[in-house]
């Protein structure tokens, strides 16, 4: 950054703090729009209805302000996980992982898990858009038509490619910058056991069985550029856009089937504060169906086993929980080599079996060891790479439980990870193709050997699995979109039988998308933006 364009932003960042500190000290009884959540997708539709000048918008955040170096710093982002700015969710103990209880890490701060995360943009695939398009029944939701989204609102760094990247958006995308050694040597592994390598994961590679690449990051001028950094922070100089942190949602308030407002705490009061127009939910896959249920919207019999009285019957909020889950491989390296940008350079997306005509198992290369909690009683080393890689498209379903009607309670997720025997088999030939990659020629200069998990085989491992099996934080699917009686949003994401009120995050989708879903809760976000402003005239 030049010395003026870091004048320009100190003066942003000063007009800014103080439009906020005027906005928030005078907070309106109420708003035309209230978005509850500034992460990947909420930064996303508070920034877009705001554009409008003639609507008031007031965004409501639990976390705090990113300005940190564990958020802005790519190398440091593994700080966060665990840290104040992480949720700190964990699943419950899972009788298919041995019983280990996994953590789930969400963030809690201005951009969600846009701030905590690997800062990795990945589109999805093009028969993941096509299956919402299907479930939904609008082909809006199709491929084409995302892809078209993806063009509009990227600012694209790589080699040009205008069938596929756009370069004119918000979102700033850049290929990992000067990647390390041992990233290239994965793209040339993947090429001796057969897999294709392409300029970028986020085209042609998505369109068909997969292949390898250079990850795109969301990393500009050497520091973290999270969509709140592209979507919300330039707009915080408006008058019409209230953004107030440290705001835990606790309930919708309703007026019959109307969202009315929101009940929220916040400097240890309880505050409600009144909407005119609508209510977007965009808390995530935990937070949105936790709130959902504390208003009384979900399963009759869950919401009766702790009291809370129903004002919708939903059967499938807080059904259906997605995550990807990995198992990592580690190798040693024959020398020390430090990792570069965040530390994760090089994707890959494959299929476990020749006939399916999509990838469904996802890698994601650490420049790190990653052992779990289990197995790094196994001896990780002290210098090496792991192969973070795992199911695309899992079988397995969970849930989400109330503990009880007090919205403060932790909500228990029984994630059950692995609890499906198809995510097994898929997992056997996950690891046999990660140790195909790791010991393939193009590596040999680099490590010393194979650390874990060797040559496994049954019982062996399958116990390896579930003892190394971890979560790729991409928790999802739980309020989905469709047609069918477990569906909680419609193709437009209001919320069955209630007035005013949509969902826009990754709760929505039917299925996770194929990859990180940063990238695709960006879309959710555009698309919700643009259906309310439509049918708002807003």
């Amino acid at each position: 950054m030049t010395n003026a364009a870091f004048a320009e932003d100190h003066d942003f960042s000063i007009r800014a703090r103080d439009n906020q500190a005027r906005l928030t000290a005078g907070l309106q009884r109420h708003y035309d729009f209230i978005v509850c959540g500034a992460g990947a997708s909420g930064s996303v539709v508070a920034r877009r209805l705001a554009e409008n000048p003639d609507v008031q918008v007031l965004l409501l955040e639990a976390g705090g302000s990113d300005e940190a170096d564990a958020v802005l710093n790519p190398a440091l982002w593994p700080t966060n996980l665990g840290g104040e700015r992480d949720w700190g969710f964990q699943a419950e103990p899972n009788p298919h992982l041995n019983g280990r209880q996994l953590s789930l890490s969400m963030g809690k701060v201005l951009g969600g898990g846009s701030s905590i995360n690997v800062m990795v943009w990945a589109r999805g695939h093009r028969s993941d858009w096509d299956f919402f398009a299907a479930e939904s029944g609008d082909p809006a939701w199709g491929y084409e038509n995302v892809l078209d989204i993806y063009r509009r609102i990227e600012n694209w760094q790589g080699t040009p490619d205008p069938q596929y990247r756009g370069t004119g958006g918000p979102v700033w995308v850049q290929p990992a910058a000067d990647p390390s050694p041992v990233a290239r040597a994965m793209l040339d592994a993947a090429g001796e056991i057969g897999i294709p390598s392409f300029e970028h994961p986020n085209g042609r590679m998505m369109e068909g069985e997969g292949g390898a690449a250079i990850s795109d990051m969301l990393v500009r001028d050497g520091r973290r550029h999270s969509l709140y950094r592209a979507y919300l922070r330039p707009w915080l100089d408006r008058p019409n856009l209230t953004l107030l942190t440290g705001a835990l949602v606790r309930r919708i308030v309703l007026d019959r089937r109307r969202a009315a407002g929101v009940e929220f705490l916040h400097n240890g009061e309880v505050t409600t504060v009144g909407a005119r127009v609508e209510v977007v939910l965009s808390l995530g896959a935990v937070q949105t169906p936790k709130v959902l249920m504390h208003s009384g919207i979900g399963d009759r019999e869950e919401l009766g086993r702790v009291g809370i009285p129903v004002l919708q019957h939903l059967p499938g909020v807080g059904r259906n929980f997605q995550d990807h889950v990995s198992f990592g491989c580690t190798w040693e390296y024959a020398e020390p080599i430090a990792p570069r940008n965040s530390g994760s350079e090089a994707t890959l997306y494959w299929k476990s079996r020749p006939e399916l005509d999509a990838p469904d198992l996802l890698f994601c290369q650490v420049e790190f060891p990653v052992p779990s909690d289990r197995t790094a009683a196994r001896g990780a080393p002290a210098h090496g790479w792991t192969m973070f890689a795992g199911l695309a498209r899992p079988a397995s379903r969970g849930r989400l439980r109330l503990g009880s009607a007090d919205p403060l309670a932790a909500v228990a997720i029984e994630a059950d990870f692995l609890s499906d025997p198809a995510d097994m088999t898929t997992a056997r030939t996950c690891v046999e193709l990660c140790r195909a990659l790791g010991n393939a020629p193009a590596f040999r200069p680099f490590v010393r050997g194979e650390a874990m998990p060797g040559d496994l085989k049954g019982d062996a491992l399958d116990l390896y699995i579930r003892d190394a099996a971890v979560t790729y934080w991409h928790q999802s699917c739980t309020a989905k979109m469709g047609r069918d009686r477990m569906s909680v949003v419609d193709a437009t994401l209001k919320v069955y039988g209630v007035i005013g009120l949509r969902v826009a995050d990754a709760s929505v989708m039917p299925r996770v998308t194929t990859g990180n879903t940063q990238a695709p809760c960006a879309i959710i976000g555009e698309r919700a933006a643009g259906m309310i402003r439509r049918e708002h005239g807003a």
